[in-house]
């Protein structure tokens, strides 16, 4: 950023400064008064201000300008100068916030070196927020499933445009990590990227927790669109969303601006929004519960983040990935993961989906002894056979005659299988050791297809969605 505004009641001094700044490679703004001066920064906010600390036909000096930005805009580095300059001024101003204050008539070249050394140091503070942020929230993205490939195109092709992003998918699917990923891949990444837990915020709290608000105790508490400022607003599950505020979030999407609660100036931001739900909004807005235009400008590109069980592929690479991540930081055992309970795992019901299993993760390496490999046993529901070579039956299987239980164990086998192999049928041949051909008789026999589903081959018994 190299857009420097300058406040000044003399003209003269206004010019000079911009054309030595324009020289020097920066982008100039100009402000003779106080009103002038707040609408440029409301429209867009500079990367330093040289301000002038006595504003003729202004309704506020100096200092009070300098106040309201370091309430409003504390990364903008304000350079203060005056011809009226004392030990008095200078202090009072360097106490509210100023980098540093400068009397007239001044040297251009002492100008120019502080200007630099503040942005500089401002700079500085934005690269330190920055690293602060790269948290345990990261978006890295793992997975190489057919169904997770198609979703990284998608979050690929939105990265780089200001598009409004719907995630929509089953709980712990990931699409929070989507949505950092969207915005650590953009020209918004520098900046901040603030959650808005929608379903854990009290609905007479939503707006204070959203606007912000003023009262003379406390004076400005700013909100989460306020700290969102440059970056990315993340609504997560937004159907929860009270109804009174889903109409104030439509006029912000709208105007980009809004007021804190109990406060009367307007408070401009530059915004991404990206929002998620586990819910059929459609069906919410036909029963009067989610407004039709707010979903309208959320909704400009949706994306479906797919379940656990339509990439089982991934489950032992993010297995992998997990434990390394528990690794490295809570200092959990590194152990690798046997075939069994990689191939298990991938058999596995996971209603809670990555986050689910990240969390048996979690439980095995906390509860595990030893550095060796994890077996199937150590997984939830898992315990040793009661003899070698024996498979327990369940009540089900056990109660029916050979014929139907063979039948039973072969299609629910074979479904277990394809899915796990991401609906590739040569893989699963192999490794049930059947001829291609044989296999496709075998599926027919049983009444097994397989079909599309977010991008990846799903099987299924035929009666279940074709009956």
């Amino acid at each position: 950023m190299s857009d420097i505004l300058i406040v000044d009641d003399e003209k003269d001094i206004r010019e000079l400064i911009a054309d030595i700044l324009r020289d020097e490679g920066f982008q100039t703004r100009m402000a003779a008064n106080s009103n002038e001066c707040m609408d440029e920064i409301n429209a867009r906010e500079p990367a330093l201000m040289i301000l002038d600390i006595w504003l003729k036909d202004s309704k506020m000096d100096g200092i009070d300008i300098l106040k309201t930005v370091k309430r409003d805009n504390p990364d903008v580095p304000v350079i203060i100068i005056s011809g009226h300059g004392n030990i008095e001024i200078a202090v009072a101003a360097i106490k509210q916030g100023a980098y540093d204050f400068i009397e007239k008539p001044f040297n251009i070249d002492q100008l120019m070196v502080v200007i630099g050394r503040a942005m500089e140091t401002a700079r500085l503070r934005r690269e330190n927020s920055t690293l602060k942020r790269r948290d345990i929230g990261s978006g890295e993205m793992i997975g190489e499933a057919a169904a997770f490939r198609r979703l990284r195109e998608q979050l690929d092709k939105v990265t780089k445009s200001n598009g409004r992003v719907m995630l929509s998918g089953e709980p712990g699917s990931g699409k929070e990590m989507a949505a950092r990923f969207i915005h650590q891949n953009s020209t918004r990444a520098a900046g901040p990227f603030v959650t808005v837990n929608s379903a854990s915020i009290e609905p007479d709290r939503m707006e204070e927790v959203l606007f912000g608000r003023e009262t003379l105790e406390r004076g400005v508490e700013k909100g989460l669109l306020e700290q969102a400022h440059g970056g990315v607003i993340y609504f997560d599950e937004v159907a929860e969303m009270p109804p009174g505020t889903q109409s104030k979030i439509l006029r912000v999407l709208t105007e980009q601006q809004f007021m804190r609660v109990g406060g009367a100036d307007k408070v401009r931001v530059d915004l991404r929004v990206i929002s998620s739900t586990t819910r059929d909004l459609t069906g919410m807005i036909r029963a009067g519960h989610f407004r039709q235009e707010l979903y309208d400008r959320l909704n400009v590109v949706p994306i479906e983040v797919p379940a656990l069980s339509e990439r089982r592929e991934d489950v032992p690479l993010l297995a992998h990935h997990f434990v390394r991540s528990f690794n490295e930081t809570q200092g959990l055992p590194l152990r690798e993961i046997s075939d069994e309970a990689g191939a298990l795992m991938q058999t596995m019901e996971w209603p809670g989906n990555i986050r689910q299993l990240r969390n048996v993760i979690e439980r095995v390496l906390i509860l595990g002894e030893g550095a060796g490999p994890i077996d199937a046993r150590e997984l939830p529901g898992q315990s040793a056979p009661a003899e070698e070579g024996r498979v327990v039956l369940g009540g089900a299987l056990a109660t029916l005659p050979l014929r139907e239980a063979r039948e039973l164990f072969e299609r629910e086998y074979l479904l277990t299988q394809i899915n796990r192999f991401g609906g590739n049928i040569s893989r699963t041949a192999n490794f049930v050791g059947m001829e291609r051909s044989a296999l496709h008789r075998k599926l027919k026999t049983l009444g097994v297809v397989t079909s599309n589903k977010a991008g990846a081959r799903v099987a299924h018994v035929e009666d279940d969605d074709e009956g």
